[in-house]
């Protein structure tokens, strides 16, 4: 598999214009690529909940929100893109957008991204579950292009896409088979990634609405940020448009 990602270089006029604390401390370290670095959490502002969350033996947390996907259904039956691909870029935009997805603490440290993914899950042609890592753009046609693309590899491979060190990778998993009221995944430091997972829509009689679960790393977020990112999606599903 190619990798045609460019370096990726952080000048003061972008990390002004970013207004994050992410893209002050990309500049501050110079010229770098898009990678992953370790950063020490009491130089960022997740420093106090590092130390309190870091050897929690549970240290997740989910929420569990119902949003309004009318607009979201619409807008994929008449453009033929698919449901399960909106959603996840819905998901990458809004996050996008919040400074405390770009970091992840794992095996006892905190690392900082510069960019984003999203992870969805393929059920091969064999029946069996892969991952397949989609790197975030703005862009909705570009992420519909890499969605297909890659997905359509996944399946046709029965090998799981992992974009690695590279992105940040927020974890999905729609359940579309049923309607659910909540997921919650394994409270373990082993999993750290941010994960959302849904079921069916329901078809109400005057709107459209969804269950999402969302689990997060608390060293990662406070509940804030995470009603913010929520709040912030179901305005990214209200605005879509293709």
């Amino acid at each position: 598999m190619s990798n045609n990602r460019q370096p990726l270089v952080v000048n003061l006029k972008t990390a002004i214009q970013a207004k994050a604390w992410v893209a002050v401390f990309l500049y501050l370290c110079g010229k770098t690529t898009a990678m992953k670095k370790e950063i020490d959490p009491k130089e960022s502002p997740r420093g106090r909940a590092f130390e309190l969350w870091k050897t929690a033996g549970m240290p997740k947390v989910t929420i569990v929100k119902t949003f309004d996907v009318g607009r979201l259904i619409r807008v994929a039956k008449r453009s033929g893109m698919k449901t399960n691909m909106l959603m996840c870029w819905c998901i990458g935009q809004a996050a996008s957008g919040i400074q405390e997805f770009y970091t992840l603490p794992a095996g006892g440290h905190l690392w900082l991204y510069d960019r984003l993914a999203v992870m969805t899950v393929v059920k091969t042609m064999n029946g069996d579950a892969h991952l397949c890592d989609i790197p975030f753009s703005a862009d909705l046609r570009q992420f519909n292009e890499d969605y297909l693309r890659l997905t359509r590899q996944v399946n046709e491979t029965n090998e799981d896409h992992l974009l690695g060190d590279d992105y940040m990778a927020i974890d999905t998993s729609a359940l579309a088979e049923c309607e659910i009221d909540g997921v919650v995944s394994v409270y373990s430091e082993l999993f750290t990634n941010p994960f959302l997972a849904w079921g069916k829509y329901h078809q109400g009689l005057f709107k459209t609405t969804l269950p999402i679960s969302f689990q997060f790393h608390h060293a990662q977020m406070d509940g804030f940020e995470a009603a913010r990112f929520l709040n912030g999606l179901q305005g990214v599903i209200d605005r879509l448009n293709v």
